[in-house]
């Protein structure tokens, strides 16, 4: 069975969501602007908060936005809207912004620099900025386990972006480059979820994090990958389903 990724990624961060929700913030006259939206989770709840605002989500995955639009038409919601776009070069409206979220979202920019930047062009002045974003890659139980089982061409460490803003000082100065002031990082310690149970774990693994081609291989060292994945999943599995530590940042700022 193929993977739901927009289910799978809303319910892998269900308790990091909740302080995400609670950091955000969203006033009923607020234009807030979503960045890497997925299916449009952030973004409807924003949309709900700020009845008579509205709320933009843009994203790169057309497959994602394509739920997004969906659920938000389904939810009744008439001041949500969704792009496909990337954040670093999108033609944003300038100054039209009150606030800019992201839920895991802004750490993948080939350069970030430009697209902070160009965020900030979107924001008007006094704007708000708050970003949930991972701490480094040995910071987070789920990636160190999974990348000593599955090797370093695997797992989520094969992509070094996905920690990327994980240095409170770097992350500061990238910001404070692009015209953004206050800069704080609030720390989220919550396990993220990858199943109910060893089967499906294993079965998200496989597809979010080998190779294309590994399933596929029937050799020892592809045998011996799987073996120990799912003795790691099982030395996971808790009463809520297979958990890992991790930690993120809550990253809050304001446009200068």
């Amino acid at each position: 069975m193929a993977l739901n990724r927009a289910d799978f990624y809303d319910a892998e961060l269900r308790r990091h969501h909740a302080h995400f929700r609670a950091a955000l913030g969203v006033g009923p006259r607020d234009r807030v602007l979503d960045i890497g939206c997925g299916a449009g989770q952030s973004t409807r709840e924003a949309a709900a908060a700020a009845a008579q605002g509205s709320a933009l989500g843009v994203d790169v995955s057309e497959e994602l936005l394509r739920v997004a639009r969906r659920r938000s038409a389904q939810a009744g919601l008439r001041n949500v809207a969704f792009e496909l776009g990337d954040a670093q070069a999108h033609a944003f409206p300038a100054a039209r912004f009150d606030l800019c979220i992201s839920r895991f979202g802004v750490m993948f920019f080939a350069d970030p620099a430009a697209a902070f930047a160009n965020i900030a062009r979107a924001l008007r002045p006094g704007a708000r900025l708050v970003l949930m974003v991972w701490q480094g890659h040995r910071r987070n139980e789920w990636a160190v386990a999974l990348r000593d089982v599955l090797g370093p061409d695997a797992g989520p460490a094969a992509d070094a972006a996905m920690f990327s803003l994980g240095d409170p000082a770097a992350t500061t100065g990238l910001l404070a480059a692009a015209g953004f002031a206050s800069v704080g990082f609030a720390e989220v310690r919550e396990p993220v979820f990858y199943g109910p149970d060893v089967d499906a774990a294993q079965e998200a693994m496989v597809e979010l994090f080998l190779p294309k081609d590994a399933p596929a291989r029937a050799d020892a060292a592809a045998d011996g990958r799987m073996r120990r994945l799912r003795a790691l999943l099982e030395a996971h599995l808790t009463a809520d389903g297979v958990l890992f530590d991790s930690r993120a940042w809550i990253v809050t700022a304001h446009k200068a």
